[in-house]
């Protein structure tokens, strides 16, 4: 495959105002996109736009609307919207693109942009390069003529349409009527929505980290930090809690005592509850490298099985498309249920969470823990330049730690698409073996860094 000058594993992202996150890129994304999006027919073209709570989103929403205005482009506002709401918008208007602007778990002074296209799919590699291709035209190049600039108007019902159709995706049969739940939105996109969803499904709705002011989204709050939600369900006795990200996108539950519960464990619990229910599709579920050995050996206890594939939940979603399956995730907390939506959703997920622990009549102590994890050791490596990874050293003191594992465990050794981080993964059923091959990993690293 190409290079890729903008695109990582989730779209264009980095520091707001510097390369590529300024002005420009983004003017230049609109008028790429839309030349790529607009078909041949006679038709009026519509592109949806969502973002999150940073403040670098009034400098990069502009941007982009005047990018796929001056190309004839109409052009849908949604504001402050989970990134799968956005997905669901682009199909249930019918738009030809969704785009949705955000740095997702990463701090406010970061931001990004993440394409849909017309089916509410993440784009493709391939299409991804085709637009960087189109980038690097002339700014003038396929300008609309003045009597066919594009239309640009909000869209005012969107987060309406959007607690109505996460709604639907709650068991009718069930309420959540006598929950008492903590909801943290990380001062981001779900700040509206969330909350609106869990009250009218009938629980006691505790709502943190729903006052941002441009600055404070993941700060010290959300799934990244899931400090806050755990010290609020214990100061409120609550049943459970439920932290999302920026954007919405991935969600951290906590039980009633005040323990993190991963995506892993969620995934394990909603897999074996739909198993049971015959819901279930594909004969298992989809996850990343990154997922837990445990959750592996889980599965297969239930004759189900696990498929792999490299991080990030377009990938994971491209398995899922292929092989049939219906439920799939990242360890992080992605969850795509591809029933209800075409990409990871947070709070859809927590819905799903929720009707187990209805069911079930349990603590969610009690479901939280559905296998015991292997010892599973992550350290991340900041680098400056270059490519460490393609070193002789790195390559054997990796190839001599799988050795060293002997088939009892995993190694998972990979450059961030999103940061300028080598992560280094090490599980096995020997606990100091995993400490000393991921010591003796990020030591090879960081000396090929330096």
């Amino acid at each position: 495959m190409s290079k890729r000058a903008y695109f990582g594993t989730d779209g264009i992202r980095g520091q707001a105002n510097s390369h590529p996150m300024t002005a420009e890129v983004a003017l230049r994304v609109g008028l790429a996109a839309a030349k790529l999006f607009k078909s041949q027919d006679e038709r009026r073209h519509l592109v949806v736009i969502g973002k999150d709570t940073r403040l670098s989103g009034y400098m990069v929403e502009p941007a982009l609307v005047a990018g796929f205005a001056s190309v004839g482009m109409d052009v849908r506002l949604l504001g402050p919207m989970p990134t799968p709401g956005v997905a669901m918008m682009t199909r249930s208007l019918r738009a030809d693109l969704g785009v949705m602007i955000s740095a997702s778990h990463n701090p406010y002074t970061d931001n990004g942009i993440k394409l849909f296209g017309p089916d509410g799919y993440k784009l493709s590699d391939d299409r991804e390069l085709e637009i960087e291709a189109l980038m690097g035209q002339d700014l003038h190049v396929g300008l609309a003529p003045p009597t066919e600039l594009g239309r640009v108007a909000r869209v005012d019902d969107s987060q309406a349409r959007y607690v109505e159709i996460a709604k639907a995706t709650f068991p009718r049969r069930l309420s959540l009527s006598g929950l008492r739940i903590v909801i943290d939105c990380a001062n981001g996109a779900a700040y509206k929505v969330a909350p609106v969803v869990l009250y009218e499904l009938g629980a006691e709705v505790i709502k943190i980290g729903v006052s941002p002011d441009g600055t404070n989204i993941n700060e010290d709050c959300g799934s990244t930090h899931p400090e806050a939600v755990a010290r609020a369900v214990k100061e409120f006795r609550a049943d459970i809690g439920v932290a999302l990200d920026g954007d919405a996108d991935r969600l951290i539950i906590c039980d009633e005592k005040g323990h993190v519960v991963d995506g892993d464990q969620i995934m394990a619990l909603i897999a074996d509850y739909w198993a049971g229910r015959d819901r279930l599709n594909g004969g298992g579920v989809v996850a990343t490298v990154m997922s837990n050995l445990g959750l592996e050996r889980f599965l297969a206890a239930r004759n189900l099985k696990l498929e792999r594939t490299k991080v990030g939940d377009r990938y994971v979603m491209a398995r899922m498309r292929e092989g049939g399956f219906n439920l799939g995730g990242e360890q992080s907390g992605h969850m795509i249920m591809s029933d209800f939506s075409t990409t990871g959703d947070g709070l859809l997920a927590a819905l799903q969470v929720l009707a187990v622990l209805k069911d079930s009549n349990k603590p969610m102590s009690e479901l939280a823990r559905q296998f015991e994890p292997v010892p599973q050791i992550l350290e991340n490596v900041r680098f400056a330049g270059g490519k460490p990874l393609e070193t002789e050293h790195v390559k054997g003191v990796i190839a001599d730690a799988e050795q060293r594992l002997n088939g009892s465990g995993r190694i998972v050794v990979r450059a961030s698409g999103t940061e300028p981080l080598i992560r280094v993964m090490a599980e096995g059923d020997d606990e100091k073996l995993v400490h000393e091959v991921v010591k003796d990993i990020v030591g090879a690293v960081k000396k090929a860094a330096a």
